[in-house]
Order: C-alpha cells, then sequence, then structure tokens
C-alpha cells in the first residue's frame, strides 16, 4: 500500500488577461492540452493500466487565490481499493473545463471508472464488488456524500474509501491537501447514522473476531463478523434504518385536494407506504435477511423504535431462513448510551419486541392523519381563496398542534382583558444606631382602597420612632436539581440557553448519536440503583471547566442523588465521555455543558451545588443591619406610593413546555415539534425573551373552535386521547375498539364544524380583507378587459373584481408585467416572474397558468413550457437545448433578461449567465451538430466582448469557443415549489432548497459541460468550451 502523495506539474500558467484574444485562446487550448498529457502519465505512474476510482474535484483555489484543478485515485484490483494519490493537475489563472474533463475522459466517458463497462470487462464477482465511484465536488461536498450514500450502485467499500482518502490526505504536505482534508472531515462529521453504526459494531466486535467487512449499499451500511451468540459461533451481520421504514397515508385516489370531500378521509382505506422510496430500505433489508436464522433489533428503546422493529420485521420475515411467526427468532436490545457496558448487558439480556407500544404509534399515526388532513384541507380550502391578506399557505389543524395553539391564544387573550387596578404601598424608612438607612416592607404588602391607606399613613406619622418587636432568624438554602429529563432539557434550552425546543433536541440527539450523552428521550427523573455514578464522574475528571470539582467529590464521597420518579423508560440524561470546548461547535457545546454541570449538580450536597451550577447561585453577599429587641429606631421618612397592577406577559417556550406536558399533550418526543409547528404555520411568532405571541390569524383560528366547538382546541380532548393510547401500550385496551371510537368521535365534530362553518367565517371577516377589497391594479384581464388586482400577500394571486375570478400565480418571486404584451390564445396581459438577479426568471400568462391550452402542459407551468408553435415567447420560440442536469429538462432564453441574459432549466435549477450587457439576444432556426439552437447575439459597438470587437456573431454557447468567456453556469438561489397537486399529508409544504453551490464560476461550468447525460460536443476536436 503506497502512502499518498501529492502531485504537482510544473508548466508555468497564462495570465487571463489574454484569453481575450484569438492567439490567447489557441495558446491556452495548447497548454491545457498539454496539462491534461500530463496528468495523465501522473495517473498512469501511479496507477498503472488497472481499474481505479477517482475523485475529480472541480476546483479549489490555493493560499494564493489561483485556481488548482485536483484529482484523487487509486488503484481498484482485486486485492480491493489502494491508498490515494492526490494529484493536483495544475495551476491556473482560470480553471478550464478541458483541463479536467480530459484526462478522465482518456480513461472512460462516464468521469471515471464505469460500472456497467467494469462488468463487461471482467466476470470477476471479486473486482466488481470492489467497485467504487466517488464523484465530489468539494464545494459541494455534503450533497455529493448524502448521493453517494443513497445510490442505486454496489458501492461497496465506499465509506472505507473515503476514511481511506482521509487519513491518507491529513499526512500529504501542502495547503491544496489541507483544504481537501478539512472538507472531507465537515462532511464525516455529518453522517452520525454511520458513527452510531461503528460505534455498535466496534464494542461487539471487541467481544470476538474484528470486522471482516464494512460494507455500503445503496441505503445503509452493513457490518459484518464472528462471534458468540448463544453459545455457538455465528456469523453477525448488522445494519440500519434511515428512522421509520414505512409511513401511513391515504392510498393515492384520496391525495386529491380537489375531488376528494375531506369528510371521506375518516373512513377511506389507509396504506403503508415506504417512507423514504429513493433509500428502498424494504428491498434492502429482505435482501441482507437473506439466509440469516435470528433478528436482533437495536431500535431506539420508545415507542417509536417498538414501532419501527415491527416493520423491520415485516420487511425480513419474507426472505430469512427462519419463520417469525409468534416473533421465533426475534430478539430486542435495550440500551440506553452507546458504550461498551451498555451493549454487552443488552445483548446478554435480550427480550422481545413489544408489540403493543407499536400497536399505539399505529393508533396514533392513523388518528393524527385523518383528524389533521380532514380538518386541514377542509380550512384551507375554504378561507384561502377569500381574503387578500391572509399570509398562510396552509391553514392546519391538528389534534396536538393546535391545543398547543390553544395555550398561547389563552394568554393573549388574558393579556387584552386585562383591566389595571390601583393599589397603595405604605414605605417607610428608618435610620439605624449605626447611622444607616433601612427600608421597611408593609406586612400587609398593598391596599386597594385608597382612604383606608390614607389612614395608615396618618397613623404611622404620627411618631417619630420605631420600635422593634421582635427578630427572627430564618436559613434558606437551594434544593440540588432531580436527574435530568427531556422535559427539563428543554425548559432549561429555551429559558437559559436561548435555543428553541426543537433546535435544543436535534442537538441532543446528534450529541447522543456521537456517544457523548445518554439517550436525551426519558420522562424519568431517578437514578436507577445500579447506575454507576463514579464511573461517569471519573471520566469527567480531567475537564478544564468542573475538573476540579469533579475530582474534590470523588475524594470526599458524592452524595447520593434526590429520589425521583421512575417512570420505567430510560436513564435520566448523562454525559457518556468528556468532551471539550474545541469539539463541539457553540450551540452542541451549550448542551454538553449543562447535562454535564446538571449531573454533577445532582451528586452533590444542596448547599454546595452552584459551585457548578453558578447561574443559580445567590446574589452577591448583603451585610444586614443589626437589630436589638425593644431597640428605638429613628423614622427618617413616611410615604403612600400609587402603582398599578400589571397583565401577565406572553408565554415562554418554558412556561408552554410545562403547561403542555402537565395537560398530557404530545410526548417528550413530540413536544418541540409541535411547538416549532405552530411557529413554522405562522400561528405564533417568537418575540424577546422566546416569548410566543400570537398572531392574528392564530387568534382567529382559536376563538373560531371556540365558537363552534370549545374541545376542538381544549386539551381534555387530547389528553383523553392519550390515555386511550397509554392503554393499547399496555394491553389494557383494543386497538381497533380505540380507533373506531376515536375516528367516530371526531367525525361527528367535523361535520358538525362544516356546517357551523359561517362562525369562524365571521371572525375572518373582521380581520381580514376581503379579495375584492384587496391588492392593487396590475394587468388586464383578458375577458373583461379591466385591470386585475395583484395581491401579494401568500398565496400571492391576481382577482378581477369584475369577472370575479381568482388566478394563481407562481410564489415566492417578484411579479410585474411582461413588456406589456398578450397572449395570442386568450387576450391577457403576459407577467413575468423573476427569483432575482440570481435566481431564475420567465413569462407567463396568468390564464394559461391555470388553464394550460395544451395537452402536454400542466397548470403551474409558463411560457417556459407552452408549445405554442409561432408565440415568440413560446418554449418553441426560445428553447436552446436539453438540460444535462435533469430528465427532461429544457435550457430556455429568458428574452426580458437582458443586458444580464440568461437561460434557465424549465424543470430544475441550472442557470446559465451569458453575453451580459449584449444588446439583443436570440434564439435562430439552426441547429448545432450537438442538437442546441444556435444563438445570435449583437452588441452595440462601443461595448463588444466579441473576438475582434465585432458586434455580431451567431453560434453553438457549447460549442463556440469564442463563446466560452461570455458564458457562466449557476444554481438558482431560490426557485418556486413544484407544481404538483398536493398530497393528503398536509400537502401544501414548501420544498427545501438545494445546498449552496460551489463559489467557484468556472468550476461550475466545468462541471455542467464534463456531465454526459445527452448528447454534447467532443472536446478534444472542439478546443475548450
Amino acid at each position: 500500500m503506497v502512502h499518498p502523495t501529492e502531485i504537482r506539474t510544473s508548466i508555468s500558467p497564462s495570465s487571463s488577461a489574454e484569453l481575450n484574444t484569438t492567439s490567447a485562446l489557441a495558446n491556452y487550448a495548447a497548454e491545457a492540452e498539454s496539462t491534461s498529457g500530463l496528468t495523465i502519465e501522473k495517473i498512469k505512474e501511479h496507477i498503472g493500466d488497472s481499474y481505479f476510482w477517482a475523485s475529480v474535484n472541480e476546483t479549489v483555489t490555493d493560499h494564493c487565490g489561483r485556481y488548482i484543478v485536483n484529482i484523487v485515485v487509486g488503484k481498484l484490483d482485486s486485492t480491493g481499493p489502494s491508498s490515494p494519490h492526490l494529484i493536483v493537475s495544475r495551476v491556473l489563472e482560470v480553471a478550464n473545463s478541458s483541463t479536467i474533463a480530459r484526462a478522465i475522459q482518456t480513461f472512460d466517458e462516464e468521469d471515471a471508472v464505469s460500472i456497467r463497462e467494469a462488468k463487461v470487462a471482467t466476470s470477476s464477482s471479486t473486482v466488481v464488488s470492489y467497485l467504487a465511484y466517488v464523484k465530489s465536488y468539494f464545494g459541494n461536498l455534503h450533497k455529493v456524500t448524502v448521493s453517494l450514500e443513497a445510490r442505486d450502485l454496489p458501492l461497496i467499500e465506499s465509506v472505507k474509501i473515503m476514511h481511506t482518502i482521509q487519513e491518507g490526505v491529513k499526512q500529504t504536505p501542502g495547503p491544496v491537501a489541507s483544504s481537501v482534508a478539512t472538507k472531507l472531515e465537515q462532511v464525516l462529521q455529518r453522517n452520525p447514522g454511520w458513527r452510531t453504526l461503528v460505534a455498535v459494531s466496534d464494542i461487539l466486535g471487541g467481544l470476538s473476531t474484528p470486522l471482516q467487512e464494512i460494507r455500503l449499499s445503496a441505503s445503509c451500511s452493513v457490518h459484518e463478523w464472528k462471534g458468540l451468540f448463544q453459545n455457538e459461533t455465528v456469523n453477525f451481520k448488522m445494519t440500519s434504518v434511515c428512522g421509520h421504514v414505512m409511513s401511513l397515508d391515504f392510498i393515492g385516489k384520496y391525495n386529491n385536494w380537489d375531488r376528494v370531500d375531506p369528510v371521506e378521509l375518516f373512513s377511506c382505506p389507509t396504506e403503508k407506504k415506504e417512507a423514504v422510496p429513493k433509500l428502498k430500505i424494504p428491498a434492502f433489508l429482505a435482501q441482507e435477511a437473506k439466509g440469516c436464522d435470528y433478528l436482533v433489533l437495536w431500535l431506539d428503546c420508545d415507542k417509536e423504535g417498538e414501532n419501527i422493529c415491527f416493520e423491520v420485521i415485516s420487511a425480513v420475515q419474507g426472505t430469512m431462513r427462519r419463520c417469525l411467526t409468534n416473533l421465533e427468532g426475534v430478539y430486542r436490545a435495550h440500551f440506553s448510551a452507546i458504550t461498551e457496558k451498555d451493549i454487552k448487558a443488552a445483548l446478554a439480556n435480550l427480550g422481545k419486541p413489544n408489540e403493543n407500544e407499536a400497536r399505539s404509534v399505529d393508533a396514533r399515526q392513523e388518528l393524527d392523519l385523518r383528524i389533521g388532513c380532514a380538518f386541514t384541507r377542509f380550512q384551507t380550502k375554504f378561507f384561502q381563496g377569500k381574503y387578500g391578506n391572509l399570509d398562510a399557505s396552509l391553514i392546519s389543524y391538528g389534534p396536538c398542534q393546535t391545543p398547543t395553539l390553544g395555550f398561547c391564544v389563552q394568554r393573549h387573550d388574558e393579556i387584552q382583558t386585562f383591566k389595571p387596578e390601583t393599589y397603595w404601598v405604605l414605605q417607610i424608612v428608618v435610620n439605624t444606631s449605626d447611622g444607616r438607612e433601612v427600608s421597611l416592607d408593609w406586612e400587609r404588602v398593598r391596599c386597594f382602597e385608597k382612604d383606608i391607606a390614607s389612614m395608615f399613613l396618618l397613623q404611622v406619622k404620627e411618631f417619630q420612632e420605631a420600635s422593634v418587636e421582635s427578630i427572627t432568624t430564618k436559613e434558606k438554602y437551594k434544593t440540588r436539581p432531580l436527574a435530568l429529563n427531556t422535559v427539563e432539557l428543554m425548559r432549561v434550552g429555551s429559558s437559559g440557553l436561548g435555543l428553541g425546543p426543537h433546535h435544543a433536541m436535534q442537538i441532543a440527539e446528534r450529541l447522543y448519536t456521537q456517544g457523548y450523552i445518554s439517550y436525551p428521550r426519558t420522562e424519568t427523573t431517578h437514578y436507577p440503583e445500579n447506575f454507576d455514578l463514579i464511573g461517569v464522574l471519573r471520566q469527567q475528571q480531567h475537564s478544564p471547566d468542573w475538573g476540579t470539582e469533579v475530582k474534590e467529590i470523588l475524594a470526599e464521597g458524592l452524595n447520593k442523588p434526590r429520589k425521583g420518579h421512575d417512570v420505567g423508560d430510560h436513564p435520566p440524561i448523562t454525559p457518556m465521555k468528556l468532551a471539550t470546548r474545541a469539539e463541539l461547535d457553540g450551540d452542541a457545546w451549550k448542551i454538553y455543558d449543562y447535562i454535564t454541570r446538571h449531573f454533577i449538580a445532582t451528586t452533590l450536597l444542596d448547599p454546595g451545588y452552584t459551585t457548578v451550577m453558578h447561574w443559580q447561585a445567590f446574589g452577591k453577599n448583603e451585610t444586614v443591619p443589626t437589630f436589638t429587641k425593644d431597640e428605638m429606631v429613628n423614622i427618617k421618612d413616611v410615604k403612600l406610593v400609587e402603582c398599578q397592577t400589571c397583565p401577565p406577559d406572553y408565554l415562554t417556550e418554558s412556561e408552554l413546555i410545562t403547561l403542555m406536558e402537565k395537560h398530557g399533550i404530545g410526548t417528550d418526543a413530540s413536544i418541540p415539534v409541535h411547538i416549532n409547528n405552530i411557529c413554522q404555520r405562522n400561528y405564533v411568532t417568537i418575540v424577546s425573551g422566546r416569548r410566543l405571541e400570537p398572531t392574528p390569524l392564530g387568534i382567529v383560528l382559536v376563538h373560531g373552535y371556540q365558537k363552534i366547538d370549545p374541545e376542538l382546541v381544549l386539551p381534555t380532548m387530547r389528553s383523553a386521547v392519550e390515555e386511550q393510547l397509554n392503554l393499547i401500550a399496555h394491553g389494557q385496551a383494543n386497538f381497533s375498539a380505540v380507533l373506531l371510537h376515536t375516528v367516530e368521535i371526531f367525525k361527528n365534530k367535523f361535520q358538525y364544524f362544516v356546517k357551523n362553518i359561517e362562525g369562524m367565517d365571521q371572525l375572518f371577516e373582521v380581520t381580514f380583507s376581503p379579495l375584492a377589497a384587496s391588492g392593487k391594479a396590475h394587468s388586464r384581464c383578458g375577458k373583461c378587459r379591466r385591470y386585475m388586482k395583484y395581491i401579494q400577500t401568500k398565496p400571492s394571486r391576481m382577482h378581477c373584481s369584475t369577472c370575479d375570478e381568482t388566478y394563481n400565480l407562481p410564489q415566492n418571486g417578484n411579479i410585474r408585467i411582461y413588456k406589456e404584451l398578450k397572449c395570442p390564445l386568450d387576450d391577457f396581459e403576459l407577467l413575468s416572474w423573476s427569483a432575482g438577479t440570481k435566481g431564475k426568471s420567465y413569462p407567463f400568462c396568468p390564464y394559461c397558468f391555470n388553464h394550460p391550452p395544451f395537452r402536454d402542459m400542466k397548470k403551474g407551468m409558463g411560457c417556459n413550457w407552452c408549445t405554442h408553435p409561432t408565440c415568440p415567447h413560446s418554449l418553441n420560440s426560445n428553447g436552446v437545448s436539453s438540460c444535462v442536469e435533469c430528465d427532461g429538462g429544457v435550457l430556455v432564453l429568458d428574452p426580458a433578461s437582458g443586458p444580464k441574459w440568461k437561460m434557465a432549466c424549465n424543470r430544475c435549477d441550472v442557470i446559465i449567465h451569458l453575453f451580459e450587457d449584449a444588446q439583443k439576444v436570440c434564439v435562430e432556426e439552426g441547429i448545432c451538430d450537438c442538437g442546441a439552437q444556435i444563438v445570435a447575439v449583437e452588441y452595440k459597438q462601443d461595448k463588444s466582448k466579441l473576438p475582434g470587437g465585432v458586434a455580431e456573431l451567431s453560434g453553438c454557447v457549447f460549442c463556440a469557443s469564442y463563446f466560452t468567456p461570455l458564458v457562466e453556469k449557476h444554481r438558482a438561489v431560490t426557485r418556486p415549489p413544484g407544481s404538483r397537486a398536493p398530497r393528503g399529508r398536509g400537502g401544501r409544504g414548501r420544498s427545501r432548497g438545494k445546498p449552496k453551490p460551489p463559489k467557484d464560476k468556472m468550476a461550475q461550468l466545468a462541471a455542467y459541460f464534463t456531465h454526459k447525460k445527452v448528447k454534447r460536443c467532443d472536446f478534444t476536436e472542439k478546443g475548450q468550451s
């Protein structure tokens, strides 16, 4: 095995300024050819003619800011992948696509070793099984790594290769290797599932023989080793899942919002679907289970984990050697931390999965699906098209979410209805014998009647001195905390650390998968009798932050923690290994720091625990004046102060969590999700102090429910449902009976709600403006020729008051009139949608956007999809070529984008910026050999950027070398959500954007042209592109 090497070629770079001339272009092309040749020689020098794996790095910059093209390669043969070689192709002033493309295409037209060609070239299954294809663009490496893990290819050993590259490049000197190593480290740190698997497998491997094989399937990693199981030597095979394997949904025809009456959702059939179809987890599990005799389940030890257990059982029961009827051959491991002690104990005490707990989760999923979707669909469709300033794309209802919102609105109502009352306080200041002034507190505290307060004032004013009647001394101390559970962690995260509960739990779960803390979802506040408190403390004794305190505890002996409540789920949250500030980022350190300090504090005496939880210490010491019984003191000042009572403040997240826990709304796992949902739905906003202030929409919704059926928003309804679900979990209630009874109750409530929706609508009318009174005049209607009004609030729409029709518009962008031109089909004025200078843009007709004129068009499509044969704005007139980044997309020129011209894919977020400052750009009828339309560009004579200063030129933007410096590929910063019909589970949510692209523009263009999905030009013949 050869240590990785950094190899540089020694040809001098050319000046970027010279590229503007024809001779410089020729020189640069020749230089690229030479550089490519040297790269090939270097690869052959270390790899020979063997199969190889390659990681092509678009470009990175060195410490001088110059572009460097990198290729990491390694041998690939029957012995497995070799150590990597980091080849620095070239230091260039400008990175060019051909510099990368020529070198790799010499070996294989698919950028690296082709899976297909490798299978054809050899019959050896060993070679194919060790085949790896890693195509890394380091500017977007996280996305690439994710796709690597989910690829439909036999990527065996791929993660092992990534680790090998990581370790190898760390040993390579030079700034380039340092940059690559840093970025690889960042990516691998984002893979908690992998870290968990490695930790568990290493521990189990330690019980027997070392790991024999680590494989990466199309879905998840697979570890194999030999070891003891039930006193037999067996082959272990271990893998993982990505959360739930299956999810519950309505069958296809009931997912159409427009055709299905929401009341049908209470009785229509449901089905289990793959939670993440592209990962193909069920098929993967079934394949890996072939020939296995036993199934040991290591899922999270909570109800959701039990439910996933049975999803796994369902996936593998048809392929395992042993029949899994009655759970024969199926075992359940119970553990609370990924430590050697816990894993060994779990393996030695295997149990059976709890079907009752799994069924309770099934019941909750079905109830939430049916109830939530029915109410959400109905009220969204009813209200969204009626009011112009109703800023909500989805008006959702949830059995837990809505009572959570109810708590916030209840506090808002208390604030609004609060009437301040005036009261009076008697304040007296006396002088002590040592000359100090002391303010005395009134034993009565306050008086709400001024006459009585004034009477007390007059009585006191008669005296010049006061007598000390008695002296009492009280000692107060703070009680150390109970062991930490999830709810308390969320409370402290919000009130003390400034972290929302949802974010705090995400961090805690990441710390758990990294092995820093124990399982973070628990309701227990009592340590088990056999809990190793000393062992956990010893791990922390070398901490620079609290090591001194821990050493004192170990030396003097710890104090037995307070007795809390043992729910029987998991031990309290504790640290599992020592961490430092340098290991964890800001928020992760905050959570870890608190968990560790809380744990240490539970082992201290009450008077001393604030040495580690210093923020709970008493204020600075104050000396109390010395008095003696019957001592006379002088009265210096007596006055009556007028005050007013104050309203309560809005609920904090911490207070809301307490209310939810008290009323049984949600679980320790779902509480942060419900709070996050009401924020994302625009029902509440988080204000200063992490307080939750309801929005007008949230307020009117809750008041509407209260007006029609108060139980829809009261916590008692959900609390009663949770009690029934717990009975199922404990085996004390029938699954079907509870489900049918609860669904029937909510169905009746829904029907009553629909009949009386006008009561809620009256409240909406007071709060929001009708469409006719909203918006501003914008463009003309093609039917009545009057101006339609543009309503900007989400979802943005165009409304014609004369025709009383509303037209949906593209979302999340700017809408403007498109040159006052009209659609040739319906006479509506054309509009233009734009996501800004760095985003996509296209013209569209508001009528065609809602009523597609051709069969091959769908709702929500603009002119860049229109197949009108003669319209100058259509796809037929402005389409340039197929998009190489997606299937079925077309790169379409935006004729209104000048002077910063661009063409964009009508399906994905690819943008080509071209011919900046050109006076005119248009698509001609001619077609290039590569299949792209010829584009004509025209500059003003004094501003031409074309070779030789010519004003006009035609050619292919992909093939013509004289166009290359004027063409740049980008990713759209934002893009409109897809136009597909909403699905049953919420339906109208927003899609997540893609990760940010690399900043190096030429590197993006290089990647674009070297990606072979459609026919394009041969770089070897056409020169640089």
